[in-house]
């Protein structure tokens, strides 16, 4: 069992940065590929970045491409969003999630994680 808390929404201006955080809990943490989602109403969630466990590979939605940076801290069971050059259209719920699979797999998909954090609102004013 994996339970994950969101912090470091709020609101920025167009242009400007945030940084997510997720902590987790639990004592297998590295062994957990993790993933950032967002969803805005009406909506499906849609994937925004992924870390394996082993950290060594990442993968990024093309809206996050250039901007956006995850990482993860594997001794303090958590994983950070870098959010650079802020757009009104990143404005969403922001998730943290987690599944198990192998070190060094990275899964774009939103029905591959068993775990989700309770979301983090993120609204970017123009």
């Amino acid at each position: 069992q994996v339970q994950l808390v969101e912090s470091g929404g709020g609101l920025v201006q167009a242009g400007g940065s945030l940084r997510l955080s997720c902590a987790a809990s639990g004592r297998t943490f590295n062994s957990y590929v993790m993933a950032w989602f967002r969803q805005v109403p009406g909506k499906e969630r849609e994937f925004v970045a992924a870390i394996s466990a082993s950290g060594d590979n990442t993968d990024y939605a093309n809206s996050a491409k250039g901007r956006f940076t995850i990482s993860r801290g594997n001794a303090k069971n958590s994983v950070t969003l870098q959010m650079n050059s802020l757009k009104p259209e990143d404005t969403a719920v922001y998730y943290c999630a987690a599944a198990l699979v192998p070190p060094s797999i990275v899964v774009p998909i939103r029905g591959s994680y068993d775990y989700w954090g309770q979301g983090t609102q993120v609204t970017v004013s123009s």
